[in-house]
C-alpha cells in the first residue's frame, strides 16, 4: 500500500490528467510520468497507466451527450475499427514489447500535434479542391492510431482527434467529444487483458483511477468553454511536451 503522502499525489495527478485528457490533451503527459516519480518501472507504469485512466474515459464519454447528436453513423464506423486494433496493440505489449517502437512514438506524437496546429489549412484546402482523406487511407490511418493505443497510448487522442477532424467531425470540441467516446471503448479490452496478464500496481491503481475519474467529470465542460484556437494550440503542446520528455526518456 502507498502512504499517504504517495495516495494523495496520485489522486491529484489522476484528477490533473482527466482534465487534461477529457479536455482534448493528452492524460499520460501527467499520469505515466507520476506513477514513475513513485518508483514504478516504465512497462508496469504503462499497463497500470491504462487501467487507471479508464475511469476518466468512462466520466467523460458520459459528459459527451450533446457532443454526440448526428455522429451514430461516425462511431458505428470508427468504434469497430480502434476496438479491434487496440486489442492487437495490447496483445502486442504483453507478449512483445518493442524496443524499436518506443523509439518512434515521440516522433508519432509530434508528428500528430504539428497535423493538429495545420489543420485549419489542410481544411481549407479540402474545401478548395473538393479532397478529403480517402477512405481506404482513412481506415488504414484508424487501424494503426488503434493499434498505437492499445500498445502504449500517450497521444492517441491527439492523433485521433486530427484524424476525426480532417474525415469527420470540423468542429474541434465535437472531435474532440468523438475522440473519448471511440477511445473509452477500445480501452475495456486491454485494460481487461492488462488487468489478467499485465503486471498492474493496483495500490497505485486505485488513487489514480479515482481522481481520473473526477477530471473526466470536468474535462468535457473545460473544452466546450476553450475557445477551438486556444484549445488547438493546448493540445498540441501537449504533444510536444510529451514528445520531447519520450525522446529524453528513451
Amino acid at each position: 500500500m502507498p502512504d499517504l503522502l504517495t495516495a494523495s499525489f496520485l489522486v491529484v495527478a489522476g484528477l490533473v490528467a482527466g482534465v487534461i485528457g477529457t479536455a482534448g490533451g493528452i492524460t499520460s503527459l501527467v499520469a505515466f510520468p507520476a506513477l514513475l516519480a513513485v518508483g514504478i518501472p516504465p512497462l508496469a507504469a504503462n499497463v497500470t497507466n491504462s487501467v487507471a485512466l479508464l475511469g476518466s474515459g468512462l466520466s467523460s464519454a458520459l459528459r459527451a451527450g450533446p457532443d454526440l447528436r448526428g455522429h451514430s453513423a461516425t462511431l458505428r464506423t470508427w468504434m469497430p475499427l480502434s476496438i479491434v486494433f487496440s486489442l492487437v496493440g495490447a496483445v502486442l505489449l504483453v507478449l512483445t514489447p518493442g524496443a524499436l517502437f518506443d523509439r518512434v512514438v515521440p516522433f508519432l506524437v509530434a508528428t500528430g500535434s504539428l497535423v493538429l496546429l495545420a489543420q485549419p489549412l489542410i481544411a481549407r484546402a479540402q474545401r478548395r479542391f473538393g479532397r478529403g482523406m480517402p477512405r481506404p487511407a482513412a481506415a488504414i490511418a484508424g487501424g494503426a492510431v488503434a493499434t498505437y493505443n492499445g500498445y502504449f497510448g500517450a497521444g492517441s487522442g491527439i492523433l485521433l482527434i486530427t484524424l476525426l477532424l480532417l474525415t469527420t467531425e470540423p468542429v474541434l470540441h465535437r472531435a474532440n467529444s468523438l475522440k473519448n467516446v471511440i477511445l473509452v471503448a477500445s480501452d475495456v479490452l486491454p485494460a481487461m487483458l492488462f488487468a489478467v496478464w499485465g503486471t498492474v500496481v493496483w495500490a497505485a491503481m486505485w488513487p489514480l483511477a479515482i481522481g481520473a475519474v473526477l477530471g473526466g467529470l470536468i474535462g468535457p465542460a473545460v473544452a466546450r468553454r476553450l475557445p477551438p484556437a486556444v484549445l488547438r494550440v493546448l493540445i498540441a503542446l501537449c504533444g510536444f511536451a510529451l514528445a520531447g520528455y519520450l525522446l529524453v526518456r528513451g
